[in-house]
């Protein structure tokens, strides 16, 4: 556990705390986070989290940007879901994303848990995108994505990350539920 952990920590926490309140101010503390975390992982060997953490930055500016300007008038972003057939396809990026980068990483690195770790990165890639977009799919990626990032940093040594994903679950879960409230508002008064 390093000085940098922590305020990795602190900034993760505060980042997502602003995604559940839809607050544009989650996007410069999400800079902060992945940019710390780009020098973690790299130190403990976690190369698909690296990588992962360098393309948060460019979703981090994305998000930003889109939270702004992407409503139907380039105003702010609402909450919304998306097709049963759209989740679908996800699911098998993430599957097959999953098992490529798995095995990439497995065969021509040094990599620790090598699967797990392709993993979390396929499918965080998947919900930082869905988030960006302000899509309600984005938090059960994220639930899941929470479950096994826990376990991962933990086997690793990475007992204060492994206990911010572990808070990160439960916000997750309040996230979802806080954003599946504000989209059914929006349709109700759409209505």
């Amino acid at each position: 556990m390093s000085i940098i952990e922590i305020i990795a920590v602190i900034a993760g926490l505060i980042c997502v705390y602003l995604v559940i309140k839809q607050s544009i101010w989650c996007w410069p503390a999400g800079l902060v986070q992945v940019s710390l975390y780009i020098y973690i992982f790299y130190e403990v060997k976690l190369y698909s989290d690296v990588i992962l953490h360098v393309i948060y930055v460019i979703l981090n500016l994305y998000g930003w940007y889109h939270w702004l300007y992407g409503g139907k008038a380039r105003d702010t972003l609402p909450v919304t879901d998306q097709a049963a057939q759209t989740n679908i396809i996800w699911l098998i990026f993430i599957a097959v994303g999953t098992l490529l980068w798995g095995w990439f990483m497995a065969t021509n690195t040094d990599a620790s848990l090598p699967y797990p770790d392709a993993f979390t990165t396929v499918a965080s890639l998947s919900a930082q995108w869905l988030m960006a977009r302000k899509r309600l799919e984005s938090w059960v990626l994220w639930i899941v994505v929470d479950i096994v990032a826990t376990i991962v940093y933990y086997i690793k040594g990475l007992y204060l990350t492994s206990g911010l994903y572990f808070v990160f679950l439960g916000m997750a879960t309040v996230g979802f539920v806080s954003w599946r409230k504000s989209m059914l508002t929006t349709e109700t008064s759409n209505t």
